[in-house]
């Protein structure tokens, strides 16, 4: 355990020096305020990381709005539970319409199933 703590701690002032030295050679050989530019880029990409952060945050929470909006307070489990009684009711009352029998595919989840759906999104 003590050989370890002593290697890490190694390992640490090893870092220290070598950022140091680092930063000295890189102000003595590069042109005068490329540091200050590269240290300027890195609040740039920061400030960048966090509006970015912050837009998702907004989407996220516009759509929740939406969301809230279009289906309201709506149990959508209990739909998902009933959609199968109310497919097959629906199929009812279009062939009494009609007056014929229909074949649907089995795999048909009925008119309220978008095929397109990937996202896994059912309003209805």
């Amino acid at each position: 355990m003590v050989r370890r703590l002593f290697w890490v701690g190694v390992g640490v002032a090893l870092t220290v020096v070598v950022l140091r030295k680092g930063r000295a050679v890189a102000e003595e050989y590069l042109p005068k305020g490329t540091t200050e530019l590269v240290d300027g880029v890195g609040r740039l990409s920061g400030a960048l990381r966090t509006a970015r952060a912050e837009f998702a945050a907004g989407m996220a929470e516009r759509e929740q709005e939406l969301r809230r909006e279009l289906v309201g307070d709506v149990d959508l489990d209990a739909l998902r539970a009933e959609r199968p009684q109310r497919t097959a009711a629906l199929r009812e009352v279009f062939d009494a319409r009609t007056g014929r029998t229909r074949t649907v595919p089995a795999d048909w989840a009925g008119p309220t199933e978008d095929p397109d759906d990937d996202d896994g999104y059912t309003f209805f």
